[in-house]
């Protein structure tokens, strides 16, 4: 192991391009060759400050903040690409965005015990790419429609929209159970925690943040019913915790759902949670222009869907 530069303090003041960049992403990119593990132990442990105080992993950086980081140690040996290239199906793309159909089972960045994500796999894929980033997240065991930032401008702006309520997210999901409601507004509070094991874990609360999901039913069926969810916001396994505090767990889902019933499905073909991305629409934030991407619903889950009804 050798240090990092000079084994000292350092500070970096956040200019445009590194503007709204979550943090733990500007010290990934600039500190190369420091584990992901350490640069989130940092983070937590406070050696990190902001303008001389103590941020979270996801606190996204202004112009003009000034960021401390400690010595950092890399490792001295040659290692392999971070990530192997990956170019997943494209469903929209010009100069500012970038709709990907994320498949099942991929996280969307590394980190909390994953060494690599699409991000990443992206990036080694575009070695040419300036500037690529996320402009919102999807859980790992989710599908669908995944949007990247080409350009900082972009990036900024669609956040924008994402705050403002700009931005029209649909998913479906197929649950357990008969739902007979057409429509169905749930406003309940969540809250996220951390469980025994260190695994992040959403739950209703009270104290917790507002969290809005509309449901509509799409295909009424006796054991399971397919539902559409438009988030009205975007908090952590939202849509998850939202229909398993119901009493419609979705179909697969091995954190919120019902772990036997899960088991018997997946001896019927279904091997992982029925949730997908499946639209995203909104105006571009450089034309004004109208788009709408849908993402298809995966081959294994419109196969199952058939044989179940």
């Amino acid at each position: 192991m050798k240090d990092l530069g000079k084994p000292s303090v350092r500070t970096e003041k956040i200019g445009e391009s590194a503007a709204d960049q979550r943090i733990d992403n500007f010290l990934f990119r600039l500190c190369k060759g420091v584990p992901k593990s350490h640069v989130y132990r940092i983070l937590r442990s406070g050696e990190v400050r902001v303008n001389s105080r103590r941020v979270g992993v996801d606190y996204r950086l202004r112009i003009g903040d000034e960021v401390r980081i400690p010595p950092l140690r890399v490792a001295t040996r040659s290692s392999k690409p971070p990530a192997p290239a990956a170019d997943f199906p494209v469903l929209w793309e010009d100069d500012a965005l970038l709709a990907i159909d994320k498949p099942a089972g991929i996280a969307v960045h590394g980190g909390s015990g994953v060494s690599f994500g699409a991000i990443e796999q992206l990036r080694e894929a575009r070695p040419g790419a300036r500037f690529l980033e996320l402009v919102h997240r999807l859980d790992r065991e989710t599908s669908g429609v995944l949007l990247l930032a080409k350009k900082r401008t972009a990036l900024t702006a669609m956040h924008e929209l994402l705050r403002n309520g700009g931005v029209d997210k649909r998913y479906l999901a197929l649950v357990k159970g008969k739902w007979s409601k057409p429509r169905l507004k749930v406003d309940v509070a969540l809250h996220k925690y951390l469980n025994a094991e260190g695994e992040r874990r959403v739950a209703v609360s009270r104290d917790g943040q507002q969290a809005v999901t509309l449901f509509a039913l799409k295909k009424p069926g006796q054991e399971a019913s397919l539902l559409e969810a438009t988030l009205k916001t975007g908090r952590t396994h939202q849509i998850r915790v939202h229909l398993a505090h119901l009493g419609f767990p979705i179909c697969g889902d091995d954190k919120y759902g019902d772990f036997a019933w899960n088991k018997a499905l997946a001896k019927r073909g279904l091997k992982r949670m029925f949730l997908h991305a499946a639209r995203l629409a909104f105006r571009h934030p450089v034309s004004g222009e109208p788009i709408a991407i849908v993402a298809p619903l995966p081959a294994a889950l419109a196969d199952f869907l058939e044989i179940l009804h």
